[in-house]
């Protein structure tokens, strides 16, 4: 195993910058997820850090090696890939073992290789069986298998779920979490999906347009978001973002929205934090909205009621702001209902309408 450093690493073809001064710490053992929307850059870096392209400026690091002009063979590293990559003429068990009779194991290590990983993996009723016999799942567990065997430093997934269905998924998911529970190797894992992110990581990085907007643990991202884009991305359903300007008057903060409605800041705000008459935008997530008398919180008015067994996710309407509730109770609200929903506002958030930046918190 070891650890991963990504030093002011930029990529452009031709006169497009797509990766702009990344700078990503990777501790031995890690997993690491790289999020973001399409286009952000995320499998490209991947792929760098594979040795699929090259580097236009800054460095890689595994270990204590510099990588960038090593062949991927020479990196140490196995990659599992989005459309599994498995060769249809051959058994799964000659899948798994392809690599290592390339490298001249002896057939007696590789037999014992092989059959660890599909012990692992539970693939150890289909080693004759070749892809097309096999489900979407199966198939990736094979992919799986394939680098497992090669004990590398590093694992790097690319999207690996993305063929599966909804449940199997979650499924695979989670299989892949317990498994690197199991070997603790480094990994770097490439989604779209903020879910895979939250649920996977031990740390994620938040990229957009080749940036990296923020990096940490999954759950300090999603109570402390730095800035706008990564507080809507993180989060299912989204955090509800209101416009308003934050009032400051005899050492007392509030926010004022459009329609005159005022409400305290978040508990933490620092004292010196915005300026009076400074346009913001306050957030709030879905499960930290309760429901008021009139006069207090948002006065909304309810448009729709999505029952879903566990939670109530309720919308409603204040002015041209559409909020999304989430509540643990069984509610029967009708389309026009007035809804006062009232914040929580110790999980609230205040950004700079103009910069998205978060307001500093004490």
């Amino acid at each position: 195993m070891a650890s991963v450093q990504i030093r002011a690493v930029e990529k452009s073809f031709g006169g497009t910058q797509v990766i702009r001064g990344v700078d990503i710490d990777i501790a031995d053992g890690q997993f690491t997820v790289l999020v973001g929307p399409s286009g952000c850059g995320k499998s490209t870096l991947l792929r760098m850090l594979a040795g699929l392209e090259e580097i236009t400026a800054g460095d890689i690091l595994i270990g204590d090696r510099v990588v960038n002009q090593l062949p991927p063979k020479e990196r140490d590293i196995a990659m599992v890939f989005q459309n599994y990559a498995l060769y249809p003429h051959m058994s799964v068990y000659d899948n798994m073992a392809f690599s290592l009779k390339l490298a001249g194991m002896p057939k007696e290590a590789i037999r014992q290789k092989v059959d660890k990983a599909s012990s692992i993996l539970g693939l150890g009723q289909l080693l004759d069986r070749y892809p097309r016999q096999l489900s979407g799942g199966q198939r990736q567990r094979v992919a799986m298998g394939r680098a497992i065997v090669r004990d590398p430093q590093v694992f790097l997934f690319d999207e690996p779920l993305s063929n599966l269905d909804a449940k199997l998924r979650v499924q695979m998911r989670a299989e892949i979490k317990e498994l690197h529970q199991r070997l603790r190797t480094t990994s770097v894992y490439v989604t779209h999906d903020q879910i895979e992110a939250m649920t996977m990581a031990d740390q994620i990085v938040v990229m957009r347009d080749g940036r990296v907007e923020q990096r940490g643990r999954p759950l300090d991202l999603y109570d402390h978001p730095d800035n706008l884009f990564v507080a809507g991305f993180i989060g299912s359903p989204a955090m509800n973002f209101i416009p308003g300007t934050l009032r400051r008057q005899n050492g007392q903060a509030t926010v004022e929205f459009a329609d005159g409605t005022r409400l305290p800041p978040p508990t933490r705000l620092g004292a010196d934090a915005g300026t009076d008459g400074q346009r913001v935008i306050y957030g709030v997530r879905p499960e930290h909205l309760g429901y008021g008398a009139p006069g207090q919180g948002f006065p909304t008015s309810v448009s729709v009621v999505e029952p879903t067994g566990a939670n109530t996710e309720v919308y409603s309407r204040f002015g041209e702001t559409e909020f999304i509730s989430v509540f643990r109770e069984r509610h029967d609200f009708a389309a026009g209902e007035a809804l006062h929903l009232v914040p929580d506002h110790q999980h609230t958030h205040l950004f700079d309408a103009e910069s998205g930046q978060a307001l500093p918190r004490h």
